[in-house]
């Protein structure tokens, strides 16, 4: 039951993070996502049935990998978001915040592979 109310708080804050840049969404989904396949796969199953969401779980869950338009898009508002951030707040030190917020989430982007890992064949000598 806990894992289920996880999954729906993370899904309320991926649906929230679609609206607001500097919530991201696909972690929030791929959260969602977790819980659910350990707390209903009936609920798991819909996500990944999903059109929008459903490539990126299973990307994720097979894989570890995001797609390279997603890894993108994430940077892309995240970075639109700190510009409109230094643009509204005048003092430094509030726009020092937003883009010490922004930078932990953007490394952690970044460093995610987007291509399928290579498989290690023993027997290929």
């Amino acid at each position: 039951m806990i894992y289920k109310c996880i999954g729906f708080l993370f899904i309320g804050l991926a649906i929230l993070g679609v609206a607001l840049p500097l919530l991201p969404t696909t972690p929030f989904v791929l959260v969602a996502a977790s819980c659910f396949a350990k707390s209903s796969p009936m609920l798991h199953q819909k996500l990944l049935d999903n059109k929008i969401f459903g490539p990126l779980i299973i990307n994720w869950e097979n894989h570890r990998i995001i797609s390279l338009r997603a890894k993108s898009i994430a940077l892309f508002t995240m970075f639109l978001s700190v510009c409109w951030s230094f643009y509204m707040l005048e003092q430094v030190y509030l726009q020092v915040m937003v883009a010490a917020f922004v930078l932990g989430p953007s490394i952690f982007i970044l460093r995610l592979p987007t291509v399928a890992p290579m498989t290690i064949n023993d027997n290929a000598n």
